[in-house]
């Protein structure tokens, strides 16, 4: 690996790690402004959906003009966002906060696009596992942060307002920015064709992405495990709360274990398993972890129990997406990185819009019970997921020489 590989790489953890500061909190916050549990998964869904259009818009724009400057585009638009949702005083300013990062939020698919132009075919898989073990070591100091500046705000104007976390993510976020405008070189060595038509900006490609071959039915699978693991994770924190009657604390280093898990599979794990698996084989086993995990982990109402199933769920879970992320960067043309990876992600971000709300519907909060509810399903339609990735290997399966 480069040095513009290892640059790249600690803006992804310094911008993960503004991200997963707003993980254990988000809930919470909402929760602050008088919202249900539906209205408070709208929350993630104005984030989600304002995504999926504006993604793959900035990921064919940084075929077009560079990387650079749409990362640098993007990161901007996170630090605004979170200083404004954090000094929120009104629901409409958050969500609009949220809209607002969501619509200029494509940095996690710039940035996997520079890891495709910097890293050879052989290492893809690895670099994208380093990748993500960045968003997981995010994961691990993004909730400490999260829960220190809560206990720092307590002696301040904001009191005991999750708006604390918002603020720090913001800040955090500036650091991205000044790294990638100060040290991150322009990585992209073709630039795409202009296009004829001032409006051909990519959102066009939604569509055909789905019809190209061998990246259709990535973009598919991609798509809906992420609706299963949404799910998930908007259930996991009511049912943490309010069925094992945990505290906001626990919630924070629940999120710190996922992290510190997440971060061993994926820079140990990977780098090992690719030596003796092939892609396909790897993501078939976390899908399947991943399936049996959610059905496991309301089957009986016990703190110890569900951190057990948690610490199996965060092993195998965190290969799930650098797989199918570098089989996506392996099956795409170089000169077209950016534009797939970015409707890659836009797919990612929609179905972050439906599993919020799916299990916002399900639930309802004067019965705790119902929290488990969203579980039980993730865990059937991941299952239902590994089917079709299994059935469809064919189309996708690429054989990369283990090394």
């Amino acid at each position: 690996m480069n040095r513009k590989f290892w640059i790249i790489a600690l803006i992804s953890f310094i911008n993960s790690l503004s991200f997963t500061i707003l993980i254990p909190v988000l809930y919470q916050y909402g929760r602050q402004f008088n919202l249900d549990d539906f209205q408070t998964s709208l929350l993630f869904a104005i984030f989600a959906i304002s995504q999926f259009f504006s993604t793959p818009v900035i990921g064919k724009l940084s075929d077009r003009f560079g990387r650079k400057p749409l990362l640098i585009i993007s990161l901007a638009g996170t630090v605004v966002a979170n200083l404004m949702a954090g000094a929120a005083t009104t629901a409409a300013v958050l969500f609009f906060a949220r809209f607002l990062d969501g619509i200029t939020g494509g940095n996690a698919s710039v940035a996997q696009a520079v890891i495709s132009d910097v890293t050879a075919p052989e290492h893809r898989a690895k670099a994208f596992g380093i990748n993500g073990a960045a968003f997981g070591l995010g994961f691990v100091l993004g909730p400490a942060i999260s829960l220190v500046a809560q206990k720092a705000a307590l002696n301040t104007p904001l009191g005991t307002s999750f708006g604390a976390s918002f603020l720090v993510s913001g800040v955090i976020a500036t650091i991205a920015l000044f790294l990638t405008i100060f040290f991150l070189p322009e990585t992209l060595q073709t630039k795409a064709q202009k296009a004829q038509n001032i409006f051909d900006i990519g959102l066009e490609n939604l569509i055909k992405g789905l019809f190209m071959p061998k990246i259709g039915i990535l973009l598919i699978i991609n798509f809906l495990t992420g609706v299963t693991f949404t799910l998930f994770t908007f259930a996991f924190q009511p049912y943490f709360l309010k069925v094992l009657h945990q505290n906001s604390d626990g919630l924070a280093l629940m999120f710190l274990l996922f992290g510190v898990l997440a971060v061993i599979m994926q820079t140990i794990g990977i780098a090992q398993m690719t030596k003796r698996l092939q892609l396909v084989q790897i993501l078939f086993m976390g899908l399947f972890i991943r399936s049996l995990s959610f059905v496991l982990m309301p089957i009986w109402e016990n703190i110890y129990y569900f951190i057990v199933v948690c610490v199996l769920f965060s092993l195998l879970n965190s290969v799930v997406q650098p797989m199918i992320s570098a089989l996506i960067s392996l099956n795409a043309k170089p000169e077209e990185q950016g534009t797939i990876l970015g409707i890659n992600s836009s797919y990612l971000s929609v179905s972050n819009a439906f599993g919020p709300v799916i299990a916002g519907l399900m639930v309802n909060q004067e019965y705790p019970t119902s929290y488990g509810y969203p579980l039980y399903l993730a865990g059937i339609c991941t299952f239902l997921v590994l089917g079709l990735a299994f059935v469809k290997r064919k189309d996708y399966a690429i054989k990369v020489s283990k090394t």
